[in-house]
């Protein structure tokens, strides 16, 4: 036997851990060869990309047929399929979006895994029963943002793999749907969904499943030549015994662009370790590591020995161990149980084969029976439980009737042939029942004048005078006793865009807090903001990533009175987003092209002499900005975006100019440049306002 059946691991977790229910393994399947070295390792479940909207485009991922033919394998065995349709979609998307759930649900995959609102509004319309997980791509790392998904009916929350074991407790403990983490695989720098480095430096958008790895690339800091934004690979299996205690329910392995050998030699980790049983971190490195593993994330150790790249050495190291590794998944775990009934009766003898979920397959022996000395039912036991090269293995033989004698090649074709038959019955499609697709009536929105809105770091910031046209500005929550109170009807708070640590508990407090004390409203720019923000009236922020105006329209209804268009939006996509208020685009900045929560830094600088700002420098000389504050740091585009010049092109009711790194003097410049509709003199970006979108199919390989 290959794997050890399922429920004896969970009946030994059960008793090791006191756990109520296992721990699913789920597993990359990046191609047909990964998933089936997925499941014969002895994963529980895969996730898979189609061949549009999948955050890693540049996988195998799988056709209609293929998807068919990829979840009647799997569920033959008993394992899971979670189709990945995480990718933001533009406006003239959302009719192949439908049809890309379709295929989906009509493949009967059991569950999507989802980051924009628009494939959740349209899975609930054409198959309501089809589970929904919240994406790592929805910025999910707080307990709001896990009730939040839960009030919108999703079943599960994949959380932000900067989480300490702690926190993910914290957060398994109370919340009402299933939780998944990351242990083992690839670390982006950014938060996840956060991250615009690829969109704005060379125009392949990671919320659209294109992004070439511009953070694997060579970064010095100070002078130094380290890779100050590449992360070693993540590797968790040593704590899944605790996460399993902590109520975590699927444990997820990154990994969609690794081979079959790197799939199974982290399935095989994973369920050793859930076993309670020594693992081989050694193999689990040579097959991919860069310069070792790090778990500063799960373990609180956030530090400079995070990073890391990958080495020549490494390969190598990885093309000796591959040979070993093959051995995990050349035969297929036996984990479906099988009750067999020896049937005797005047005209002959059958055996019937029966699965716990009432499918039954039924032969007849070839051959007359001869009368037996001894009992035959020890020799027909051993000989109907060889199932090996099978995912079934024997449970239980019942016999009506004694037995007579049979060569055991007979008995041997027999359960061949019941297994064969169970097997075929087992893998009979389940599709889920689709209905039409609804989608939002095709509108273009009017090329009005514009408003002019202006976020600032902090009250510090501000120009003096503050121009009076100014439709409103926004300033960070945590700071509103500083707003003066002349400014507050015309003030928008802005919440943090990720609140680790305590950084929740600081918003809710501080939201609280200024509720009556006069100012406009709140922007929010995660899921987890809503619950948090109840009251106020609620602004959407860029980190929504709202890209068509389906999204749009579910933010409207989850109570937005205006909300950020997605700075990654061509125009002509931004058009159709008219969702019956205002929307704004963002006109001017130098964009955070990542916020994260392992500081670039910390290589080259000690936290406790660092003044919160540095500069990182790429191969090209580019000088990127870093400011650390709230529990993480972010990444500036030395480049404005600017677009003054271009406000009566601009598809939105409002401009915004998003100040960062500016003095008040050159927040002022700036201002009276959008408000003339000036050119701008020095280098800027449009950025990826006037892109034409590549298919949501195409892709190309990655650096990384």
């Amino acid at each position: 036997m290959t794997g050890q059946p399922d429920p004896v691991q969970a009946a030994r977790l059960a008793k090791k851990y006191g756990l109520r229910r296992s721990v699913e393994v789920l597993a990359p399947a990046g191609d047909g060869e990964a998933l089936r070295a997925a499941v014969f390792a002895g994963a529980n479940a895969v996730y898979l990309g189609l061949k549009q909207f999948s955050a890693r485009r540049t996988a195998g991922n799988f056709d209609a047929q293929q998807l068919k033919e990829a979840v009647a394998f799997c569920h033959a065995r008993d394992v899971r399929v979670h189709a990945a349709v995480n990718t933001t979609a533009f406006s003239g998307e959302l009719g192949l979006l439908a049809g890309t759930i379709r295929m989906a649900a009509e493949a009967g995959v059991d569950a999507l895994i989802v980051q924009d609102l628009a494939t959740a509004a349209l899975a609930r319309q054409m198959a309501p029963g089809l589970a929904l997980h919240g994406s790592t791509q929805l910025t999910v790392h707080t307990l709001s943002g896990v009730r939040q998904l839960a009030e919108m009916g999703f079943e599960r929350a994949i959380l932000a793999r900067e989480l300490s074991l702690a926190e993910i407790a914290a957060i398994t403990k109370e919340s009402p749907i299933e939780i998944e983490v990351f242990v083992h695989g690839a670390l982006c720098m950014s938060v996840s969904g956060q991250c615009y480095m690829s969109a704005f430096l060379g125009g392949r958008s990671g919320n659209r499943g294109e992004c070439a790895g511009p953070c694997r690339l060579p970064f010095a800091a100070d002078g130094s030549g380290a890779a100050h934004l590449s992360l070693k690979d993540l590797c968790a299996v040593g704590s899944l015994p605790a996460l399993a205690e902590a109520g975590v329910a699927s444990v997820k392995i990154e990994g969609r662009l690794r081979g079959p050998e790197y799939v199974a030699a982290a399935v095989n980790a994973c369920r050793k370790s859930l076993a309670g049983e020594p693992f081989d971190k050694q193999q689990l490195q040579d097959v991919f590591s860069r310069s070792g593993f790090t778990n500063g994330y799960i373990e609180g150790k956030i530090s400079g020995a995070m990073f890391g790249v990958r080495p020549p050495e490494d390969t190598a190291a990885s093309k000796a161990a591959m040979p070993a590794i093959r051995e995990l998944y050349r035969r297929e775990a036996q984990r479906v149980p099988v009750a067999f009934t020896v049937t005797v009766a005047e005209n002959g003898c059958t055996l019937a084969a029966a699965d716990g979920a009432g499918r039954r397959a039924e032969v007849a022996l070839a051959g007359a029976m001869e009368p037996a000395r001894a009992s035959q039912r020890p020799a027909i036991e051993k000989a109907l439980a060889k199932t090996g090269g099978t995912p079934f293995y024997s449970e239980s033989v019942d016999f009506e009737g004694e037995p007579g004698y049979l060569p055991a090649s007979a008995w041997n074709d027999a359960r061949r042939a019941a297994l064969e038959q169970l097997l075929a019955l087992r893998s009979a499609p389940k599709a889920w029942n689709c209905a039409p697709a609804r989608l939002p009536e095709a509108r273009r929105h009017a090329l009005g004048a514009k408003q002019l809105w202006a976020r600032f770091e902090g009250p510090e910031q501000l120009p003096a005078p503050l121009p009076g046209d100014l439709a409103g500005i926004i300033l960070p929550l945590l700071r509103w006793r500083e707003v003066p109170e002349a400014l507050r009807a015309k003030t928008v708070l802005e919440a943090p865009r990720v609140m680790f640590g305590g950084m929740e508990a600081a918003a809710a407090k501080a939201l609280a807090e200024a509720k009556e004390a006069g100012f406009a409203g709140v922007m929010i720019h995660n899921i987890g903001h809503l619950p948090l923000a109840k009251g106020w009236k609620l602004y959407g922020g860029f980190g929504l990533n709202v890209a068509n105006p389906l999204s749009a329209l579910c933010w409207k209804d989850l109570g937005l009175s205006a909300l950020t268009v997605s700075p990654e939006t061509p125009f002509a996509e931004m058009e159709a987003i008219e969702p019956g208020v205002p929307t704004w685009a963002i006109v001017y900045g130098h964009l955070p092209l990542m916020i994260t929560r392992a500081c670039p830094l910390q290589n080259v600088t000690d936290c406790a002499h660092c003044d919160k700002q540095g500069l990182l420098t790429d191969r090209k000389r580019r000088q990127f900005p870093v400011r650390c504050g709230g529990g993480v740091r972010q990444i500036y585009n030395p480049v404005p975006l600017y677009m003054g010049d271009k406000l009566k092109k601009l598809p939105a009711d409002g401009a915004l100019a998003w100040f960062t790194l500016e003095t008040p003097a050159e927040a002022a410049r700036v201002l009276a440049a959008l408000e003339q509709g000036e050119s701008w003199p020095e280098e800027f970006t449009r950025g990826l306002y006037f892109k034409t979108p590549s298919a949501p199919g195409a892709g190309k390989d990655e650096t990384r």
